[in-house]
């Protein structure tokens, strides 16, 4: 099916059970937002500080590097080279759990500092700082739980893990809340149970997924054998991977400049954005869906060396990407209230939030092109031009903001500012992608 079945009806097929995922991912991030949003305005913008920061732990665990697992395994098994694809497999863990390491301990000493880089003083800093030294612990759990994922989606296997992350984010919504707010017997700890829901969730679905991809169950079945390991196989995944790391990068880096515009205009101002911002990082996951799916179709069929049918998913995935995000911007544009509503009754917090997304609507399409076609260059192993339409919208937010920050304009000219550059990440990565060869 991946290699010859209809390209429309696979995909589709493939992508259902990533919306499981997505499931979990609304889920945490209404809770979230929701409970602490009771926590008070202080804690809505310390988690508006934090959340770029660990957003970028998972897209930079299961987008740049387990699209490019996913990718590398799909090829070996597309070329029927099934010792490759175990090799290629635990080479990935092994990388994904240094990496995970590394970055826990980057957040825990240059955590603050950022914060206070992004804007962040008084209670809103102290919030963020708080989450963010318990959170850091799940960074490791993050990595290693989106690693074996992406290792079972590279063998066409995607219920599995979407089920298991499902599963994960309610048990990160109830511990998360349970501690958070006090309930029951549970003592009150605020933003500092928020964190602790996540350390408890990520390792709980790391230690799932490992069970099952050792298991006779698994269509790949990983094999913990020193000889799989190589730096030939470290090496085939990090030449794609450090380029596809970018991405993420690039596109937090995008957030963190505007969520420090943002924060020049006041507390209510930036827990205003932080809300609307939220909705904006669930478009990634509806992208993912889609995205993730594209990935073994275009990497098999590289591997078979069919190139028009590898492009002709890509093409495919990318319009119902943009389609989905399309109609979901417009919902949000015309009734901004469905979401916003939802997590404050503070009248400036709100009209902050309506603002944005009035604005930010527009580009949600856009922002599913170029992101689903993201996953499709990962699949051909060609990532260069998606990475460069990420460059682009990075640049046209920083040399923009300057200039807005210097001529003393409105908020809502930053929020205009954050959609153009969306637009064009969008159009400038479909024109890489055509004019890039496979």
């Amino acid at each position: 099916m991946l290699r010859s079945g209809p390209i429309l009806p696979t995909l589709t097929r493939l992508s259902l059970p990533n919306l499981i995922a997505l499931c979990s991912a609304t889920i945490v991030s209404i809770a979230e937002t929701a409970y602490v949003g009771r926590l008070g305005v202080a804690s809505l913008g310390g988690i508006a500080l934090a959340f770029p920061v660990f957003m970028l732990m998972q897209m930079l665990s299961a987008g740049a590097m387990g699209g490019t697992v996913s990718g590398a395994i799909s090829r070996a098994l597309g070329a029927g080279d099934a010792a490759a694809a175990r090799g290629l497999a635990l080479t990935a863990l092994a990388l994904g759990v240094g990496f995970g390491l590394l970055l826990n301990l980057i957040v825990l000493t240059l955590g603050p500092a950022v914060f206070r880089l992004m804007g962040g003083h008084g209670a809103v800093l102290e919030e963020a700082v708080t989450f963010a030294h318990i959170a850091a612990f799940a960074i490791a759990g993050i990595w290693a739980s989106n690693t074996l994922a992406s290792i079972a989606r590279g063998s066409g296997t995607m219920a599995v893990p979407a089920v298991i992350l499902l599963v994960s984010g309610l048990v990160q919504v109830a511990i998360g809340g349970t501690l958070a707010l006090g309930l029951g017997p549970a003592p009150q700890l605020g933003i500092a149970g928020v964190a602790i829901g996540q350390l408890v969730a990520f390792w709980g679905a790391a230690l799932a997924l490992l069970v099952y991809l050792l298991s006779p169950r698994s269509r790949l079945r990983l094999t913990f054998a020193a000889s799989l390991l190589s730096a030939a196989r470290a090496r085939e995944i990090m030449r794609i991977g450090w380029i596809a790391m970018l991405s993420p990068l690039l596109s937090v880096s995008t957030v963190l400049v505007l969520t420090s515009l943002v924060a020049q205009f006041g507390p209510e101002a930036l827990a205003g954005y932080g809300i609307g911002v939220r909705l904006e990082f669930l478009l990634i996951p509806i992208a993912f869906s889609v995205g993730v799916a594209s990935v073994p179709m275009v990497g098999t069929a590289m591997g078979a060396g069919d190139v028009p049918r590898a492009r002709a998913v890509a093409w495919t995935a990318g319009a119902m990407a943009a389609t989905a995000l399309g109609v979901l911007g417009a919902v949000v544009a015309v009734m901004p209230w469905l979401w916003v509503d939802l997590f404050t009754a503070d009248p400036v917090v709100r009209q902050t939030a309506y603002q944005y997304l009035v604005i930010a609507g527009i580009g949600f399409p856009f922002f599913g092109l170029g992101l689903c076609l993201y996953f499709g260059s990962q699949g051909a192993g060609r990532v260069g031009g998606a990475i460069g339409a990420q460059a682009i919208r990075l640049g046209m937010v920083v040399i923009g903001g300057w200039l807005l920050a210097h001529a003393g304009l409105p908020l809502w000219s930053v929020f205009a500012l954050s959609v153009s550059a969306m637009i064009a990440m969008g159009l400038a990565t479909a024109l890489f992608v055509k004019l890039t060869r496979w």
